[in-house]
């Protein structure tokens, strides 16, 4: 299935022009990778690296907080929960990076793993996400 959402992401992403060195997906925390046993946007991630051929980078965003599920709860709450969850590895130095999540709905996961890439010294960050939810599916407006 990552194979398949790659290859119809490829095309968009190309059009876009970024100059992307790296593609990282937002990392799950051990508790969750535990149970799930994969990281469902590392399955997409990976082959749209391939098909961009730029460096699949899983290990240079780390979640270093874990963190309780976003569903439910409100836009500041996503903020609070995520605030100082990642830290970025040495390898984003200079790069310009492609983060990469499954679903957006306040953007707050990306803009933590933002912060994370740049304080670590990343030239550039793009954020991409398969599906952007609406504010009617579970974002309580507090």
């Amino acid at each position: 299935m990552g194979e398949a959402l790659a290859a119809h992401m490829t095309t968009y992403v190309k059009k876009l022009n970024w100059e992307i060195d790296l593609l990282v997906p937002i990392p799950l925390g051990d508790k969750r990778f535990k149970e799930r046993g994969y990281n469902q946007v590392g399955m997409i991630a990976k082959p749209l690296a391939l098909a961009l051929d730029v460096r699949y980078a899983p290990r240079e965003l780390m979640r270093h907080k874990e963190t309780r599920s976003q569903v439910g709860l409100t836009r500041s709450e996503r903020r609070e929960n995520v605030r100082d969850a990642f830290q970025a590895g040495t390898g984003v130095k200079g790069r310009s990076v492609l983060v990469m999540d499954d679903v957006s709905t306040t953007g707050s996961t990306l803009s933590a793993a933002a912060q994370a890439l740049y304080s670590a010294g990343a030239r550039d960050v793009y954020a991409l996400t398969v599906a952007r939810a609406l504010p009617h599916h579970g974002l309580k407006h507090a």
